[in-house]
């Protein structure tokens, strides 16, 4: 282990982020009543340049008069080459209130990226005697995002990211019009039959391993086809198994299906506790490992029950 201690997460449950346009301000109680652990009200992508302004506000309007119970609420602001992002970060942290906890910052490529909203960020927080310290979570959607992504993680408001498959595949150049998902052509070859691998495998893997590093939580994104349940699904289990704490939901459907997967099953916590207790016991003989269900349990062994074990509560509590 090394010398420095690698930070834990931020200690909330994050299994679905529920997205929404700001420019429609009527589905913002039925995102509040939601299950999801996370909301994210959106100024980007999903707002044409007309609507700009008037999203703003709508947003602004509703981060007060909704009660958004337990959720942490965030709100996606527009790219740093865009001529709105200014103004987004203004508005929301001068006229929304305390209830807003974070703002998502897209197509992140440098730390200097973060650092230009954090000072804008600091500069009006201290003006307005803002109580509470608005958090970032960014997503890495370009070549550089991804090859600068620990300097990015770095940050010390950061809380999570994410990763965005379209822009970042545009980005790389990756002949592809998914979103998500397995690729047509993404496959591997063996005595005649197709086998189809994830082409968005390494990406998540460098993102969990500069989020873990530096104390962040690691979120997969949007799975495009939001008709296909088991796709949506066979995504978060691999992106839950890889490490990653939750994943985007660009429709209401997807939100059940991440909870579940993103929720360690009674099984899996049972298991977690008896492999704990066993080697409790082993301790206790002064052995350093001991046999479980036929196969080694050992000190790293604990470590990885403590963590579905911590997941488990923390969603329970």
């Amino acid at each position: 282990m090394s010398f420095r201690i690698q930070p834990t997460a931020p200690a909330r449950p994050n299994r679905c982020q529920l997205f929404g346009p700001g420019s429609r301000p009527a589905i913002f109680e039925k995102m509040a009543a939601s299950a999801a652990d996370v909301i994210n009200l959106d100024l980007e992508d999903s707002v044409a340049p007309s609507d700009k302004d008037s999203a703003r506000a709508n947003i602004i309007t509703a981060i007060s008069d909704i009660d958004w119970g337990s959720k942490t609420l965030s709100v996606r602001i527009n790219g740093l080459d865009t001529p709105y992002w200014y103004k987004d970060v203004v508005d929301l942290l001068e006229q929304a209130g305390d209830r807003l906890d974070q703002i998502m910052i897209p197509k992140v490529g440098c730390a200097g990226d973060i650092y230009a909203v954090d000072a804008l960020v600091t500069a009006i927080e201290t003006a307005k005697g803002r109580a509470k310290k608005i958090t970032f979570e960014v997503i890495i959607e370009s070549a550089a995002g991804i090859a600068h992504v620990e300097e990015i993680a770095a940050s010390p408001r950061m809380a999570a990211m994410s990763l965005g498959a379209a822009d970042f595949a545009a980005s790389m150049g990756m002949q592809t019009t998914g979103i998500g998902g397995t690729q047509e052509n993404y496959y591997m070859l063996r005595e005649g039959q197709k086998y189809w691998s994830d082409p968005w495998h390494w990406a998540q893997t460098a993102i969990v391993a500069a989020c873990r590093t530096h104390g962040v939580l690691p979120v997969d994104g949007p799975f495009g086809d939001f008709s296909d349940d088991e796709g949506f699904r066979a995504q978060a289990r691999r992106s839950t198994t890889l490490g990653m704490v939750g994943k985007w939901a660009i429709h209401p459907k997807q939100v059940a299906i991440a909870n579940e997967v993103f929720t360690p099953s009674d099984e899996a916590v049972a298991e977690a506790r008896e492999i704990l207790a066993a080697m409790e016991e082993a301790k206790a003989k002064g052995e350093g490992a001991t046999v479980y269900k036929g196969r080694l349990v050992d000190i790293a062994s604990i470590k990885q029950a403590e963590v579905i074990v911590r997941q488990s509560e923390m969603i329970a509590g």
